[in-house]
């Protein structure tokens, strides 16, 4: 078959990767030269943990093995199994560590809970005033910014795929794309993954749309004179995620109200160390449209401080800021939106900010639905 995939991001190189794998011949059309929004704009995180019960937890799981087979067809994407800690500062989030430990999946998670001097063994760097932490050890990482074009070189190699850049799709028909060029692109099968942009011809093929946009910002430090050997979370992340309601999270939401900045912005601490040493750290989230042009230094000074507590050390000296927009579905329990625009045309979007560690899952999904 003929695919045409529509987007460059990450949600798009996963369709094009499966495809290619299964045989196909696969044309990616990117309105940009290359991805540039919420593909890139990301942790690069695998995070199984925070997955909610079911199908999310399930889709991370299988999206976890499929990024290592990813990583064995394109080792450049810089995969590692590195797990992670979610540092406890108080008692009280510590609790909710040790309930979510105990529960029926947490082996399937790779969830235990260690004290402070087995997280320090565990991760050297962490020499701040910790009482304990959650590990994970089925959580890892990849480069957003390389995977992307990663993918595309690898699959380039097939003799099977051709990657469009700079062309933006304005119509979409039945087996075909037009591009603003002129140029159309037929297929047997077309996949239109738009991402955030949910006005234009998204809008026009989906006025109903079951979506909406978050706005999200980020920093990036300079590198650290050390290794980080795992991903580092927070008290905050027990309180962001799903898979950590329960008792022990209402007594600490009742016993250690959160920061005020954190509240406002709905933050939590997430931490990753690149490879050439420097720390993605972030993140908040803002719901309400319009969002803002400018990055507010309030959520940067908070998540600053917070790592220096974790590290016991002071961060090196920041290096880039920058905010990202995605696509989530209103349910929480809806991973994806798919929607057939016609026979052989289907429209795939709003994965939230799960979308980089689910997107293998969710392309292998599609693959399946569509007889790929």
């Amino acid at each position: 078959m003929k695919v045409v995939i529509v987007g460059g991001g990450a949600l798009g190189s996963m369709h094009a990767w499966h495809a290619v794998r299964r045989g196909h011949e696969v044309v990616q059309v990117e309105r940009d030269l290359a991805a540039r929004s919420a593909s890139v704009r990301n942790f690069g995180l695998v995070w199984v943990s925070g997955r909610a019960d079911g199908d999310e937890l399930t889709a991370a799981l299988r999206a976890r093995e499929l990024w290592e087979q990813v990583a064995t067809d394109v080792p450049e994407i810089g995969f590692r199994p590195n797990g992670s800690l979610s540092a406890a500062l108080t008692d009280a989030e510590l609790a909710v560590a040790k309930e979510v430990a105990a529960r029926p999946d947490a082996a399937e998670r790779g969830f235990r809970v260690v004290d402070a001097e087995e997280a320090r063994r565990i991760n050297p760097a962490l020499r701040g005033d910790i009482v304990g932490a959650l590990h994970c050890s089925r959580d890892g990482a990849v480069e957003p910014r390389l995977t992307q074009q990663a993918i595309r070189a690898a699959l380039s190699t097939s003799g099977r795929y051709e990657y469009v850049a700079g062309t933006e799709v304005v119509d979409l028909g039945d087996g075909y794309a037009l591009g603003d060029d002129g140029r159309r692109f037929d297929g047997d099968l077309v996949v239109y993954l738009p991402g955030a942009r949910l006005g234009g011809l998204t809008r026009r093929m989906a006025p109903e749309l079951p979506v909406r946009r978050v706005f999200l910002q980020m920093f990036q430090t300079q590198p650290l004179d050390e290794q980080l050997t795992t991903s580092i979370a927070d008290g905050d992340s027990f309180r962001y995620y799903p898979a950590f309601a329960g008792d022990a999270l209402q007594r600490l939401e009742s016993e250690q109200p959160q920061h005020p900045v954190a509240d406002e912005n709905h933050m939590q601490l997430l931490m990753v160390q690149r490879l050439d040493g420097s720390l993605t750290i972030g993140d908040t989230h803002t719901y309400d449209e319009p969002f803002p042009f400018d990055v507010d230094e309030a959520p940067t000074a908070y998540l600053t401080e917070r790592v220096e507590q974790i590290l016991g050390r002071p961060l090196p000296t920041i290096q880039r800021r920058w905010y990202g927009i995605y696509a989530q579905c209103h349910d929480p329990r809806q991973l994806v939106h798919r929607e057939s625009f016609f026979e052989r045309t289907h429209f795939v979007t709003g994965p939230g900010g799960r979308g980089m560690t689910l997107s293998p899952a969710i392309a292998e999904t599609t693959c399946e639905l569509f007889n790929l």
